[in-house]
């Protein structure tokens, strides 16, 4: 099993399920966290030698089923219909439903809430608006930590180009060069010249929650997966997690999934269809939320986590205005380049970048649909 991990917490929980399951069955389970699971899962692929279970990432879903390199074996599962619609929609090629949602995260907007207090904040100014956040990010902002960090990628900076009423593919047409798009952007290259948005990299950090952690951060964008984290790595962080302030078009957030892959053509096609139901049950699912924030891909496991855990009230909100980022066959290059690109969004031009954006991916686009 080959898995792309958020960290300690998520490797150590689906070792621990790997483990119930072999015990369970008799059968025995190896599971690989990976350094970078797109690279690896590439390899393994390109030398015959693909795991035989692993995280199929929501971005390089649509690829991998094109390619022929992924079973289509969803429709098999006892759970089959247990899982929410918009999941299977996400993890469904030729209308065929291929691999399970493994589950699901929506990004929310995580606040220290000690560096809140120091610098006299109160309820009253959690922010709803970008407006609002531009100011807290500000007011939070000293010599010791920066107002707001999050990866330095389309997956975070995306969410400010729907705010503002953009998208990348709108009615069959690429419409990454908008003018709403560059308005998204604009508003971030905005913090950034005021001092009070940096990103992970600028501030030593592998990422927005080890920056939070480290306390270098006082407000980061994550998923719910940063629960795990702050639990295994800073366990004396405090923080809450709030719905992301409406940008001038209205709210907007992501919704990510990964689903369980298998090869096609898998020798262990029978037991890894036995492992997959075991890993999907609402009761497993549930763990895996109480072990590192993630939310049940099925109906009634969302709907029992939105019970359990109501400080995680935000994510389950963002689930109703939730945006899939854009993911067909031949996209996820084009993103990778434009993320390249948005190392130069303090100093470049909006239309700059989204000028690659577009180019790069109407060229895929035109090449998945003939």
């Amino acid at each position: 099993m080959l898995i792309g991990s958020s960290g300690d917490a998520e490797t150590q929980a689906v070792q621990a399920a790997a483990d119930a399951w072999a015990e369970e069955t008799g059968n025995t389970v190896e599971v690989i966290a990976a350094n970078d699971l797109v690279q690896q899962l590439g390899q393994g692929f390109s030398g015959n030698n693909p795991p035989d279970i692993f995280y199929m990432p929501w971005d390089q879903f649509q690829t991998y089923a094109a390619q022929g390199f992924i079973e289509p074996y969803a429709e098999d599962l006892e759970n089959a219909g247990d899982f929410l619609p918009a999941l299977v929609e996400q993890f469904s090629y030729d209308g065929q439903f291929y691999c399970a949602p493994k589950d699901f995260s929506t990004l929310g907007l995580q606040i220290n809430t000690e560096a809140w207090e120091a610098a006299g904040l109160t309820d009253a100014d959690i922010p709803t608006t970008w407006d609002e956040l531009a100011t807290v990010a500000q007011t939070l902002t000293t010599g010791e930590q920066v107002g707001l960090s999050m990866g330095r990628e389309y997956a975070r900076v995306g969410v400010f180009m729907n705010q503002a009423g953009g998208s990348l593919v709108e009615d069959g047409e690429v419409v990454a060069d908008s003018e709403a798009n560059a308005e998204g952007l604009a508003y971030l290259q905005e913090l950034i010249a005021a001092g009070s948005l940096k990103f992970p990299q600028e501030l030593e950090a592998g990422w927005g929650g080890e920056a939070f952690g480290l306390g270098k951060a006082a407000m980061v964008i994550e998923g719910p997966w940063i629960n795990g984290a702050m639990a295994n790595d800073f366990p004396e962080r405090q923080f809450i997690s709030v719905e992301l302030p409406e940008g001038p078009e209205g709210p907007s957030t992501f919704a990510f999934s990964n689903c369980w892959g298998m090869p096609v053509g898998s020798e262990t096609r029978d037991a890894t269809i036995d492992l997959i139901e075991f890993l999907t049950s609402d009761e497993q699912q549930l763990a895996f939320s109480e072990a590192f924030g993630v939310i049940p891909s099925t109906e009634s496991g969302s709907a029992a986590y939105a019970e359990q855990f109501p400080e995680n009230e935000a994510f389950v909100a963002g689930v109703e205005y939730a945006d899939s980022p854009v993911a067909f066959q031949g996209a996820a290059a084009a993103i990778a380049d434009f993320n390249t690109q948005l190392e130069q969004i303090g100093s470049a031009e909006p239309s700059t970048l989204l000028g690659s954006l577009q180019s790069n991916l109407q060229a895929a686009y035109d090449e998945a649909n003939g």
